[in-house]
């Protein structure tokens, strides 16, 4: 596959014109306000998983609108202090799987917490465990036009209230230090942990790989793939809906929370990603004003993008910072 976007020197410099809506900042305070509504009540079940290095706990808390959501806590067998936490957001179509899955950062000596994301988890991995109990319109196959005729309807903003409500679960268990949290997360997680980098006080740090959700005029321009192409289709029907489209998704755009990062931060792009154009990437990259950023830029790579190369990048770079 041919490099298709901006020449890498291009990317560096590359700024999104995506509108921000007016009342971001006003939507979103308001949106976390009403979750706050609800009592978190994070449940933490132990779960015998046949790990003798692991200990997992079953998680459920109360996500946007009260709605139960799921999660698994790892932590190193025998943990008695409270450990670094890094919270983990899935890619799209996954959900948090089995017990004995996704055993990296708790192998590296930290807590980690997966987010189950509602509605899905039917597409690949071990499967999910949380439904989307809100109803909406009209929608194309898939996520990304539920709800889309308005921003308080849209599937998105249940999603990244869950998130920084997941955040507020895992650092409520004893041995989790909320000091040292960082969220990860790659491609949707990469737009949600962007999403959580600019909601959440008091993170250490974040690191979103090839993310989704970022500049989506572009997206929409270069990707025809999905499931940046569910928007273009369900347009493709709808006709003259393209402005209602737009105006809902600026409110859920990366680049828009990127402005508002203010902790170091691990990005990385694939120049050959054609599901997350780099462009796009670049456009949160570019955002985030935090003078502590860093971007790895995989040349030949698609949507996979640094795969366990960038896990082992991640690795190292978490080590400087805890």
């Amino acid at each position: 596959m041919a490099l298709f976007d901006l020449s890498l020197d291009e990317l560096r410099t590359y700024r999104s014109d995506s509108p921000e809506p007016d009342d971001f900042d006003a939507f979103w305070d308001r949106t976390l306000r009403q979750a706050s509504e609800h009592e978190l009540q994070a449940r933490f079940e132990p779960v015998e998983s046949g790990l003798d290095t692991i200990e997992v706990y079953d998680v459920t808390f109360a996500g946007f609108g009260g709605h139960p959501v799921k999660g698994w806590l790892r932590l190193p067998a025998g943990t008695t202090r409270p450990l670094p936490l890094v919270v983990e957001f899935l890619g799209y179509g996954g959900g948090r799987g089995l017990p004995h899955e996704n055993l990296l950062w708790a192998s590296t000596g930290r807590a980690h917490f997966l987010m189950d994301t509602r509605g899905q988890g039917s597409a690949w991995g071990g499967g999910g465990a949380t439904a989307d109990p809100v109803g909406a319109g009209p929608a194309s196959p898939g996520y990304m036009t539920r709800g889309i005729e308005a921003p308080e309807n849209y599937y998105y903003r249940r999603v990244f209230t869950d998130a920084v409500r997941a955040v507020e679960a895992a650092r409520s268990h004893p041995l989790t230090d909320a000091t040292r949290t960082v969220a990860t997360g790659v491609s949707q997680g990469g737009g949600i942990t962007i999403a959580v980098g600019a909601l959440v006080p008091g993170l250490l740090a974040i690191a979103p790989d090839v993310p989704f959700l970022c500049d989506f005029p572009r997206a929409l321009a270069l990707s025809d793939r999905h499931p940046y192409r569910e928007i273009a289709l369900f347009l493709k029907t709808h006709r003259g809906r393209s402005r209602d489209v737009r105006h809902t998704l600026s409110y859920f755009d990366a680049v828009h929370f990127a402005a508002r990062g203010r902790v170091p931060a691990l990005f990385s792009a694939a120049l050959e990603d054609r599901t997350c154009p780099p462009s796009t990437v670049f456009a949160a990259f570019n955002a985030w004003p935090h003078e502590d950023k860093a971007i790895e830029v995989y040349d030949f790579n698609d949507h996979e993008g640094g795969g366990p190369y960038h896990e082992a990048e991640k690795i190292r770079w978490l080590r400087s910072l805890v």
